[in-house]
């Protein structure tokens, strides 16, 4: 028995979710429905990540993350204007502690200024004291704009505007069955049944299962990835006035181990990245048999974790002790000390890992009849929400013709 009838149903709702159902309706009047499993909306990666507008600066020029950022981080930016969301360009500084990390600083610029960020410049010792007084490193790269904002809110808003057009966000409501039939799907979630013309998947840590259900057989698996941050004591909050980074390590979709002021004040660090035994695993005790043995049953967690074994054993030590972590905090701060860092919260990666043990480091993307299921949206994807909105919606009108 079919109880609703609506042209489009997400599964999701995230900030990315969010940002496709606020397209297909307002830009594009169809009656929406989002269905989320958990009882809030921008309940995992979205509202547990460190609020960083990105701008654009480490993607490889040309792509589908360099394009979507960039896109993304103007439309965000006007859109938290528009709704008077509060919002800061407060830019950060990269850092390049050892002199053997200059030339992927090079190779970081080089990126920037092709992708069009404006106010890149090389920086040297003095000129990363002047803007982060307490930071040290040999070279440095200031990046204008790069902002901050919480994200939980522009969630928020986001789905006050879909109800706005007459569509639902409807919490709670975990997808149990997917159904394609003639001309459209029929989907089940918390005890109902919608009839749908078309669906998209921007479940998250759930996505691969979601594809699943749908009858499709996606080439990746989701493995989570949990971030632990520290907080600086609020009388230590003045040894960072912005965002302090690291050079990234160019082998992994991670950023390192950094700081970032909040929106509210608040001065958070890190986060490191160590396997998480639960797809919600927030907590280092959280224990899912099912979620492990799908992790551990993937050939392509084996062949990461023999290929970087001893990286993923640094983040698992930095992860049980708090002075290794203060000591990478340290390569930043000097200043830094164990006794002004507190633990602070954890957000859960969901990554896209293929069958040879890549890490799938842009979006991921996989079809059906009248469905687009998105596999991998990882970071910039909340900085590039409203763009991989159009972007997605575009491919399922595409696909209706």
């Amino acid at each position: 028995m079919t109880d609703r009838v609506w042209d489009v149903a997400v599964v999701g709702a995230g900030i990315v979710g969010l940002a496709v159902a606020r397209e297909a309706a307002v830009a594009h009047g169809f009656r929406v429905v989002v269905l989320e499993a958990e009882g809030r909306v921008a309940a995992h990666q979205t509202g547990n990540n460190s609020g960083v507008i990105h701008s654009g600066l480490y993607y490889r020029p040309g792509s589908l993350k360099a394009r979507n950022c960039i896109e993304g981080r103007r439309a965000l930016e006007a859109y938290c204007t528009e709704r008077g969301i509060p919002w800061e360009r407060c830019g950060k500084v990269v850092v390049a502690t050892r002199e053997d990390q200059v030339p992927a600083l090079e190779e970081l610029e080089r990126r920037g200024r092709e992708n069009g960020l404006e106010g890149v410049r090389r920086i040297g010792p003095v000129a990363i004291r002047e803007l982060e007084p307490h930071a040290a490193g040999v070279d440095g790269l200031h990046v204008p704009e790069t902002g901050i904002v919480d994200f939980r809110v522009v969630a928020e808003a986001l789905a006050a505007d879909i109800r706005d057009t007459g569509g639902e966000v409807l919490t709670g409501s975990c997808v149990t069955g997917i159904e394609p039939r003639s001309g459209g799907i029929d989907v089940t979630a918390g005890g109902e049944t919608f009839a749908c013309g078309a669906l998209v998947n921007c479940a998250g840590l759930q996505s691969d299962r979601v594809a699943r259900m749908a009858g499709l057989r996606p080439r990746v698996r989701i493995v989570p990835f949990r971030g632990e941050y520290h907080v600086l004591r609020e009388d230590r909050r003045h040894l960072v006035r912005n965002l302090i980074y690291p050079v990234p390590d160019v082998r992994f979709p991670f950023l390192g181990v950094h700081f970032t002021r909040r929106i509210g004040g608040e001065v958070e660090a890190g986060p490191n990245a160590v396997l998480a035994f639960r797809r919600e695993g927030y907590r280092r005790t959280d224990f899912s048999l099912r979620d492990t043995w799908e992790t551990f049953s993937w050939p392509g967690f084996w062949k990461l974790g023999l290929r970087y074994l001893g990286t993923g054993l640094a983040e698992q030590w930095r992860s049980l002790s708090r002075r290794a972590f203060v000591r990478s905090l340290q390569e930043l701060v000097p200043e830094i000390t164990e006794e002004d860092v507190t633990p602070g919260g954890a957000g859960v990666r969901a990554q896209a890992l293929g069958p040879d043990g890549a890490l799938l480091d842009d979006f991921a993307i996989l079809h059906g009849e009248r469905m687009v299921h998105v596999l991998n949206a990882p970071s910039p994807a909340a900085t590039a929400a409203l763009a991989i909105g159009r972007t997605v919606v575009a491919d399922l009108l595409e696909r209706l013709g």
